[in-house]
């Protein structure tokens, strides 16, 4: 089988490319450089000329809340261009297998707890990222109508709750709270502080998965892909309080500080967890544990960001 990823130089991208049983495909994963999914041109002449037999299109313009707020026109246009680009290339090309990486974002910001898939459109978007929400909420509704116009074309979208794990971005202005704060911490005990501030009172819940685990799915997902899902979330079904992760990640850098809250401080929606009833109906579920997942973080921060 041969597979193009786009977005192969990414946290998911490069996660799914080093998975073990990526040795059993044929993978392009061309950079931005050698393929421009702004351009639909450039993508309908790439996906002609190398015939996958599946795309997985895990490319996009991610930040945290600070980047989205500051661009909302290029998280929305950049999102919107590339997803629609590939979409329609894979289908001009009758490319029979597309899976589209979405974003739990997609979901309105009032929804009941936990998230499930039927609930996209359902409500407003959160505002600081809706723009980024909207062009997924895009690329997952275009892949269903392509798949109502034409039922012998599969292209699923997978809804991931929050990532985090190795080749995650740690400057605070890019990266969201696992990597942000496994840096805040590791910093504060290389300076030998004796205290770290939270921001509000650190009880509102976050579901973060290691992102070797969604690699995992991917692979699980391409040797199902006749039952997967429409859509389907991908997430632990379960979370953790801000302040459950800032011990954690305290644990294992060894900080025995005391931590601050600061409750001036905006702590955003107070849970986004994801409804996991039909990802575990189609029989998978992710393996790494907080703990595990953290310890992997760590070590990839100190031998590969600190020493870049």
């Amino acid at each position: 089988m041969r597979i193009l990823i786009t977005g192969g130089n990414g946290m998911v991208g490069k996660n799914i490319l080093e998975h073990p049983k990526a040795a059993n495909y044929e993978i392009f994963a061309p950079s931005s450089s050698e393929l421009n999914l702004r351009d639909f041109d450039s993508v309908a002449h790439y996906v002609a000329q190398n015939k996958p037999d599946i795309i997985i299109h895990a490319a996009g313009l991610v930040g945290g809340i600070q980047a989205n707020m500051a661009r909302p026109v290029d998280f929305l246009v950049y999102n919107l261009d590339m997803g629609r680009n590939i979409i329609l290339a894979a289908k001009e090309n009758g490319v029979k297998y597309f899976l589209n990486m979405a974003s739990s974002c997609m979901y309105p910001r009032e929804a009941q707890n936990p998230l499930q898939e039927e609930l996209i459109l359902k409500g407003e978007l959160e505002p600081t990222n809706e723009g980024y929400a909207i062009a997924k909420v895009v690329a997952t509704r275009l892949c269903e109508y392509i798949v109502k116009e034409n039922p012998t074309l599969q292209y699923k979208t997978v809804i991931p709750c929050n990532l985090y794990g190795k080749y995650d971005k740690f400057s605070p202005e890019h990266s969201h709270m696992v990597p942000a704060v496994i840096k805040k911490i590791y910093e504060a005990q290389q300076n030998n502080a004796t205290e770290i501030d939270i921001w509000g009172d650190g009880l509102a819940r976050r579901e973060f998965m290691y992102t070797g685990d969604l690699a995992d799915f991917v692979f699980y997902a391409l040797d199902h892909f006749d039952t997967l899902p429409q859509n389907i979330n991908v997430g632990l079904g379960f979370d953790y309080t801000i302040n459950e992760y800032y011990q954690a990640i305290a644990d294992a850098v060894g900080f025995t500080g005391k931590f601050v809250h600061d409750l001036s401080k905006p702590i955003g929606m107070k849970q986004k967890l994801i409804d996991d009833s039909k990802l575990k109906q189609f029989g998978w579920a992710p393996q790494t544990s907080l703990q595990e997942g953290i310890k992997k973080t760590l070590d990839y921060f100190k031998k590969e960001v600190l020493h870049d």
